[in-house]
C-alpha cells in the first residue's frame, strides 16, 4: 500500500506541474499581478540614486545605508520580469529597504532589465531581424497584457546587448567598493520571478562575490518542457522582447542560466540559499483576474521550486532552506514577508 500511495503522491505532484506549466502558457510570467495586496510604498527618501557606467550606458540603481553604517554588509535586491526604468519594484511596493537597513545591511537596488533575467544577452532583441524602434512608443511593458505591440519599438536592451551579468559583477560591484567602500565579496543577492532565477545565476558563477542567494517564486527549472515557450510568451508581453536573442535554444548558453542544470556549482560553492515559492493559494487578495493570474503563476514557480529541491536533495546538499507557505501567489505581499522572513538566515551569511 505504500507503494501505491508513493505512486499516487507521484502522479500528483506530475499533474501539478503540468497543470502549472498549461498555465504558463495561457497566463504568461510577465503579467502585472505583482501589484497586489502591496504597500505601494513609492520613493524611500532614505535611498540615493548610484549611477555607474556600462556598456549598456549609463544605469542607475537605488542605494540604502546600513543603521550602523557599515561597509561590509552588501545585499544586492533584483526585480521581476516588469522592472521598470526609474524605482525597482521593491521600492515602489514594498518597505524591505527599511526592513534590511535596520538589520545592518547596506541595500543596492539595480534599475531597469525589464525581461532580461539579469543576463549577458547574446544580441539585441529584434523581431524577425526588424530593427527596433521602427514605430513609436514606450518598452516598458503594459499591465493590460498590450505587451506585443511593441514588439518593434525601441527601448532597453533593443538598440543595444543587454550585459547585466557583466553589470552587476563588475560595473556595479567595482563602482560600489571605489565609490562608497562597500565590501565586494560576501555580498548577498535575492529576487523575485525572473529575479530569482538571476540571483541563483549570479551566485553559482561568482561565488566570490555572492555567499548568499535567496529566490522568492523563481522559474528554476527552465529547461522543463513547456519552459522556453512559456518565457517567451513572457518576454512578448513584457516589453515586446525575444528569447532567442537572449540565448540560443537548449545550447550551453541556455543551459547555464538553469538553477537545476547549474545545481551542483551551489552545492560546491556552499553558498548559503534561500528558496520559496508559496502554495498559488490566495490569502486575503481580492477577487480579481489579477489574483487568478498570480494563483497561476504561483503555481508555475511552486513547481519549479520544488524540482529543483529535488535535484539539491539528490546532490546531498544541505546549504538550503526552503520556504513553502501554505498561502502565498506571484505578488508583492508574499515577497515582502519572505524577506522579512529571510532576514536572519542572510545576516549570519555575508559580510
Amino acid at each position: 500500500m505504500r507503494g501505491v500511495d508513493r505512486r499516487q503522491r507521484s502522479r500528483g505532484w506530475f499533474k501539478k506541474s503540468v497543470l502549472g506549466v498549461a498555465l504558463a502558457m495561457l497566463l504568461p510570467l510577465g503579467v502585472s499581478v505583482a501589484g497586489a495586496g502591496t504597500a505601494n510604498a513609492a520613493l524611500n527618501p532614505d535611498g540615493f540614486d548610484f549611477w555607474v557606467d556600462s556598456s549598456m550606458g549609463p544605469i542607475k540603481s537605488r542605494v540604502f545605508r546600513a543603521a550602523d553604517g557599515n561597509t561590509n554588509r552588501v545585499v544586492y535586491a533584483l526585480d521581476g520580469m516588469r522592472a521598470r526604468e526609474d524605482l525597482s519594484g521593491w521600492e515602489i511596493d514594498t518597505e524591505v529597504s527599511r526592513a534590511l537597513t535596520a538589520a545592518n545591511i547596506n541595500v543596492v537596488m539595480p534599475v531597469g532589465g525589464q525581461s532580461s533575467f539579469y543576463a549577458d544577452w547574446n544580441a539585441p532583441s529584434t523581431i524577425f531581424g526588424l530593427p527596433a524602434g521602427s514605430s513609436s512608443g514606450s518598452a516598458s511593458g503594459s499591465s493590460s497584457g498590450s505587451g506585443a505591440l511593441q514588439l518593434a519599438n525601441g527601448g532597453p536592451g533593443k538598440s543595444y546587448t543587454y550585459k547585466w551579468e557583466t553589470f552587476l559583477t563588475q560595473d556595479l560591484r567595482n563602482a560600489l567598493r571605489d565609490r562608497l567602500g562597500f565590501s565586494p565579496v560576501r555580498n548577498g543577492v535575492f529576487g523575485l520571478s525572473m529575479g530569482g532565477s538571476g540571483a541563483l545565476t549570479l551566485a553559482a558563477y561568482h561565488p566570490d562575490q555572492f555567499s548568499f542567494a535567496g529566490s522568492f517564486s523563481g522559474y528554476l527549472n527552465i529547461s522543463a518542457p513547456g519552459m522556453r515557450e512559456a518565457i517567451r510568451v513572457a518576454m512578448v508581453d513584457a516589453g515586446g522582447y525575444n528569447v532567442d536573442a537572449m540565448a540560443p535554444p537548449w545550447g550551453p548558453q541556455w543551459l547555464r542560466m538553469d538553477p537545476f542544470v547549474f545545481a551542483p556549482r551551489l552545492k560546491a560553492n556552499n553558498t548559503r540559499l534561500w528558496i520559496s515559492a508559496g502554495s498559488g493559494l490566495p490569502n486575503g487578495d481580492p477577487v480579481a483576474f489579477s489574483t487568478l493570474n498570480g494563483m497561476g503563476l504561483e503555481a508555475l514557480a511552486l513547481a519549479n521550486t520544488r524540482a529543483f529541491q529535488v535535484r539539491m536533495a539528490t546532490l546531498g546538499a544541505n546549504n538550503v532552506s526552503y520556504d513553502f507557505p501554505a498561502f502565498g501567489i506571484h505578488n508583492w505581499r508574499n515577497w515582502e514577508g519572505e524577506v522579512n522572513r529571510m532576514i536572519p538566515d542572510l545576516s549570519a551569511n555575508i559580510g
